[in-house]
């Protein structure tokens, strides 16, 4: 059942065994992994590297983290990692989704929420925005 829900941002990963627990399932904190790993990789698809901007004193943190567990991954299961972004304030609000590649199944949602320290200040990051506005400005025209 293919989603209709439009997103900014997707990559494809699959489960690794390790990642499972005890039941056979995917553990609970591998999908904070999941969700980061693509935030940094829509990241590098703009142009940005989370690395180097933190060497420039540019760290995006997380503040806050709602999450929803639908369907569990199991072991070598296939599937897609949407994200979908706005901005509040100084806050970036991450929308997650995975999904199951097999059959489009909502495994996960999480609303996350990042802020930006300069030098270890809570701050905004012309690097963020002026990768991240144009991104958001461009969706939501197209929605």
């Amino acid at each position: 059942m293919k989603t209709n829900k439009k997103y900014m941002y997707e990559t494809h990963m699959e489960v690794r065994d390790y990642e499972c627990d005890i039941e056979g399932i995917v553990n609970n904190a591998n999908y904070l992994h999941y969700t980061e790993h693509t935030r940094h990789r829509f990241l590098r698809s703009l142009g940005l590297s989370f690395a180097a901007l933190h060497e420039q004193g540019v760290d995006a943190v997380v503040a806050r983290m709602q999450l929803k567990f639908r369907v569990p991954l199991k072991c070598d299961d296939e599937f897609v990692s949407r994200l979908n972004l706005h901005k509040e304030g100084v806050r970036y609000v991450f929308e997650h989704d995975i999904y199951r590649a097999s059959d489009e199944q909502l495994c996960f949602h999480a609303d996350v929420e990042l802020v930006t320290l300069i030098n270890g200040r809570l701050g905004v990051s012309e690097d963020y925005d002026r990768a991240f506005l144009p991104v958001i400005e461009r969706f939501q025209a197209e929605k």
